[in-house]
C-alpha cells in the first residue's frame, strides 16, 4: 500500500473529528479497538460449528439470533498464534459493508475491555516499516499512557480474505 493510500485510510478513520468511540479488547495481549458504530453485541462464547474446506481465518460459524454468521479469528489475519479460550474470551458481533451488502461477522477475543473515545490528537498512521504485521490491516496506532492501541482496518482484513469464490483466505 501506497503511503498516500495509508494516509486517506488514516484520515478516513477519523471522518472529520476530533475523537472516535470505540471498543477495545485484546488479542495475544495486544489491545486493539474497533469503531463502536460497527458493534451490534458482545457475546460469551458460543457453540462453533466448523466449516469443512475453510481457511482457519474464518474457519467455522456460529448462529446469531437464528442467523448463521462466519466467526472470524483476526488474530491470524495478524500472524499471531491461536490461542486457548479463557473465562475471559468473548466474541464481538459487527457489522461491515463488505461489496456494497451489510455483513454481520462475530470476531473472538481474549478479552473485552471498554468503551471509551481515543483522540485523534494521540494518533498516527502506521509506518510503512518496521512493523511485524501489515500496514495496510492497520488504521492507526494511538498512544494511551504506555502502550499503543492498535485500530486494524477491518475492511482491509476482511476484503482481502475473500477469493472470487467468496472462500477465506490465508493472508500473506
Amino acid at each position: 500500500m501506497s503511503e498516500a493510500a495509508r494516509k486517506l485510510d488514516y484520515e478516513t478513520i477519523w471522518g472529520g473529528e476530533d475523537e472516535l468511540s470505540v471498543l477495545t479488547f485484546n488479542l495475544n495481549g495486544e489491545t486493539f479497538a474497533i469503531e463502536a458504530i460497527v458493534v451490534q453485541e458482545i457475546l460469551d462464547l458460543l457453540p462453533e460449528t466448523r466449516v469443512p474446506g475453510s481457511k482457519s481465518f474464518v474457519s467455522s460459524v456460529i448462529n446469531f439470533r437464528g442467523k448463521v454468521i462466519p466467526l472470524a479469528d483476526i488474530r491470524l489475519a495478524f500472524g499471531m498464534d491461536a490461542t486457548e479460550t479463557t473465562i475471559d474470551s468473548r466474541i464481538i458481533v459487527i457489522e461491515l459493508d463488505l461489496d456494497d451488502e451489510a455483513t454481520l461477522i462475530g470476531i473472538r477475543t481474549d478479552k473485552v475491555n471498554e468503551v471509551t473515545t481515543l483522540p485523534k490528537l494521540a494518533s498516527e498512521p502506521p509506518p510503512s516499516i518496521g512493523m511485524r504485521w501489515r500496514a495496510d490491516y492497520i488504521n492507526c496506532l494511538v498512544k494511551r499512557g504506555g502502550e499503543f492501541i492498535i485500530v486494524p482496518n477491518l475492511h482491509a482484513i476482511f476484503s482481502s480474505q475473500n477469493d472470487r469464490t467468496g472462500t477465506a483466505q490465508a493472508p500473506n
